[in-house]
Parts: structure tokens; C-alpha cells; sequence
């Protein structure tokens, strides 16, 4: 700011000074005035008399106004764009926490879990043989332990009676056998091999020049399933199976 800049401001400032100066000067002139005339005596009568006039526009927005920011409304944006947000991870994540009982991986603290983890002690797997006074408070379950003993033993914390049922495997604890969790039934992997994963969708339509084949094929495997009462009649036993063999494509 240049010196002619300064002086002027300096003059504005001592103008301002002295208006105001004569303003209260003026006012405390009036003021002296209706002292010595008896005027500034209140009168209760006198707010009574005058005329009530209502609110326009102008006045009822000036009033919304009153206690508001000046960065309420875009704030207020700001709160609607962080919830419109919100809403779209949650669908991109696709599952809530009351179903699954996961948090969003925004809250997820593996190196907590981890440390939680080797903190746990490996539980020995066991099959419950028999439930002693079940239903009531003094409920015992007989554990057999693989290659070790049995035991008579009770539920952990985090497990309740109504989980526990005779002949299932359960995990327990190694020091003192309690149950620690219901595991589900043992599954042979050549079963589990054996499972159809999808539905194939070939027809016999699909299949052409095989007509005779189709046919015995049809009457050996589908019959059976179909009408096993025909069987019953005729007081034969169904065929068990069925071998198919050639070269590829015949």
C-alpha cells in the first residue's frame, strides 16, 4: 500500500471517528431534551395503542436465518453427498453385517485376528457318544477321543446344549476336553468326486444314429425309476447298472 493510500485511509478513519462522535454527541442532546420536558417518563398504555404490523416476506427469511452459518447450506450439501456416498459402497460391497456377520473390510484388523489365532490352541477332534441328564443343569456329555480315552466332560462359552447331539464329531479343548464346537459329519473324498457339480443339458435329440441303443438304454436305466411297479408285477428285479463301451462318438 502506497503512502497516499495510507493517508487517505487514515482520513476516512478519522472521518468515521468524528460522525460518530457527533451522533452521540446529538443524541445525548435529545436525550437532555425530553428530561427536562418530563417525556422519558414510560407509559404502559402507549406500546398498547400502536399498531401491530404483521411480518412479509423479507422479515420471515431474515428470521430463518438467525443462528445459521454461513456455511450451513454447504455443509449441509456435504452431508447428503457423505450419505449418498455411503449407500453406494454398501451396495458395491453387497452384504450387510446382520447376515453374515462380517464388518466391511474398511473395519477389518487382520493383524488383530492373526495375533488372536496364535493365541488359540488347536482343539482335538472327538465324537460325542452320549448326553447324561440332558435338559437339565446338570447336562454331562461322553466324548471319545481317537487313540486316547473317554471322558465325561461339559460345553465351553461359546457353545449350547441344543448343538450337541449324540454321534456327532466336536471339537474340544486339549487340556481339559470340553466342547468347543459342533463340527459337521465326515466326508469321503472319492464321494465327494462323485458329485455331479452342474446339470448337463444334452437331450437324446442331441444324439443321432444310436436310435436301438437309445432305446435299450432308456428301457434299462429310465423304466426302473419310472414305473417300478411294471417290476413288482412281473415279480423280476431290476437291472443294477449299466455298462456302455465302443469308441468314442458310437
Amino acid at each position: 500500500m502506497s503512502d497516499a493510500e495510507k493517508a487517505k485511509a487514515k482520513d476516512e478513519e478519522a472521518a468515521a471517528a468524528a460522525a460518530a462522535a457527533g451522533k452521540k454527541k446529538a443524541d445525548e442532546k435529545k436525550r437532555a431534551a425530553k428530561a427536562d420536558d418530563g417525556d422519558d417518563e414510560y407509559d404502559p398504555d402507549e406500546d398498547d395503542d400502536a399498531p401491530v404490523e404483521a411480518l412479509d416476506d423479507d422479515d420471515i427469511e431474515l428470521l430463518k436465518t438467525y443462528g445459521v452459518g454461513p456455511y450451513a447450506d454447504e455443509l449441509k450439501a456435504a452431508e447428503g453427498d457423505l450419505k449418498t456416498i455411503m449407500k453406494r459402497v454398501n451396495e458395491v460391497v453387497g452384504v450387510k453385517e446382520s447376515e453374515t456377520g462380517l464388518a466391511v473390510p474398511a473395519r477389518w484388523d487382520l493383524q488383530a485376528d492373526q495375533q488372536m489365532m496364535g493365541q488359540e490352541q488347536p482343539l482335538q477332534v472327538a465324537r460325542c457318544t452320549k448326553i447324561i441328564d440332558q435338559g437339565t443343569e446338570d447336562e454331562r456329555f461322553c466324548i471319545s477321543v481317537k487313540s486316547i480315552a473317554k471322558f465325561v466332560v461339559g460345553l465351553g462359552e461359546k457353545v449350547a446344549s441344543t448343538d450337541i447331539e449324540e454321534g456327532m464329531r466336536v471339537g474340544c479343548d486339549r487340556q481339559k476336553y470340553t466342547i468347543q464346537l459342533p463340527l459337521p459329519p465326515r466326508i469321503d473324498p472319492t464321494v465327494s468326486m462323485m458329485t455331479v457339480e452342474e446339470k448337463p443339458d444334452i437331450t437324446y435329440a442331441d444324439v443321432g444314429g444310436q436310435k436301438e441303443q437309445i432305446e435299450k438304454l432308456r428301457e434299462v436305466v429310465e423304466l426302473p425309476l419310472l414305473h417300478p411297479e411294471r417290476y413288482i408285477t412281473l415279480g423280476i428285479d431290476p437291472p443294477k447298472g449299466i455298462l456302455l463301451y465302443g469308441p468314442p462318438g458310437t
